[in-house]
């Protein structure tokens, strides 16, 4: 099973990429019955100090299985387990002090308790104190510290280190700026069916950074990170559908991908839709549904999108634009529930 926990950094393009990272620890299962006589055999050995047994009813407390769910008494065992050196425990205390879950915030015993993990070896841990250094995260902001630290971590084939230190190569962070290096690190962490690599990946063939520029490759690899779900991924085949860009002209196929992008929350797609629906293109026109889409895409902020919805709805006339609020309120909530259950085509209407 696996925890996860995402912490936002940069936003942008390959040069600023947004950096979605992903903390994942993999356990067995602890699905035990509560009356269990090997609950009680847990917490009797956890007791007595075995490393392992604590760090396990730490895992069990977190998730409430087996136990009622207690935060603090799940890090209360970390701790116990971490203090003999188990560095899984140490790892997942790190994360409970960066994010304040069971304990109150504390970014310098986060860094203590990632640090000795990652000294361990533990290539979770050197993935976020590879993050820490990137970010300065309770740490002075140090690129070459961060590289290095992805690479051990990369060399455990741990993919979120494979996309990051990709992408320190692509930027030049930390590292001589190796487009060709870049590649082969996103390729890996690619192969491993990590869809944002798969995305650069698409990208970098498009721009040929790295490698011969080549739009059937660029294609292939936009459509891998597309069917997983990828909205950047996604977008970008709504575009190249929607100009013929590398691919036939074909309108529908540019509506499916902008909706299903624009179903996750992206801004750019939300527009693109809009207009697709405002122009009659690929779909039957309708104003009011192309309104609703760019309203949503203008709620982002962005300049660009406010003005074009400001454009619209003096086209379209108050009632219409009262109307597109409406619908637009009803896509949103579409889309909330949506997040629940990711397999769920993007709202239509």
């Amino acid at each position: 099973m696996s925890h996860k926990i995402i912490l936002p950094l940069n936003r942008g393009t390959l040069g600023s990429w947004r950096w979605l990272i992903t903390f994942s620890v993999l356990s067995a299962s602890l699905l035990i019955a509560a009356e269990d006589p090997r609950v009680v055999d847990l917490k009797e050995r956890a007791q007595r100090g075995e490393a392992g047994a604590q760090y396990s009813l730490g895992m069990m407390y977190a998730r409430g299985e087996g136990v009622a769910q207690d935060r603090a008494e799940a890090a209360k065992w970390y701790r116990f387990a971490a203090e003999q050196e188990n560095a899984p425990a140490q790892f997942l205390l790190a994360v409970m002090y960066a994010n304040g879950t069971g304990v109150t915030v504390d970014i310098t015993e986060a860094v203590k308790w990632a640090r000795k993990a990652a000294v361990w070896g533990y290539a979770p841990a050197q993935f976020l104190l590879g993050t820490m250094y990137a970010n300065g995260t309770g740490v002075p902001k140090d690129g070459a510290e961060a590289v290095k630290w992805y690479r051990k971590a990369a060399e455990q084939d741990n993919t979120s280190a494979q996309f990051n230190l990709a992408v320190m190569y692509a930027n030049g962070a930390g590292v001589p700026k190796d487009s060709t290096e870049a590649m082969k690190r996103f390729r890996k962490a690619a192969e491993q069916g990590y869809a944002p690599a798969q995305f650069q990946i698409g990208t970098m063939y498009a721009k040929g950074e790295g490698v011969p520029k080549d739009n059937t490759e660029a294609v292939k690899w936009y459509y891998k990170a597309a069917e997983q779900g990828n909205a950047r991924a996604q977008l970008q085949l709504g575009v190249m559908y929607a100009s013929g860009e590398s691919v036939p002209k074909d309108s529908a196929e540019a509506v499916k991908w902008y909706r299903q992008a624009a179903g996750q929350g992206n801004a750019p797609a939300q527009l693109n839709l809009g207009a697709m629906y405002a122009n009659g293109e690929g779909v039957p026109k309708d104003p009011v549904e192309g309104l609703a889409w760019i309203d949503l895409a203008a709620a982002s902020g962005d300049e660009l999108f406010v003005k074009n919805r400001d454009m619209v709805v003096g086209r379209v006339g108050p009632e219409a634009a009262l109307a597109a609020q409406e619908r637009s309120k009803q896509i949103l909530k579409e889309i909330e529930a949506a997040k629940s259950a990711p397999a769920s085509p993007a709202p239509k209407r």
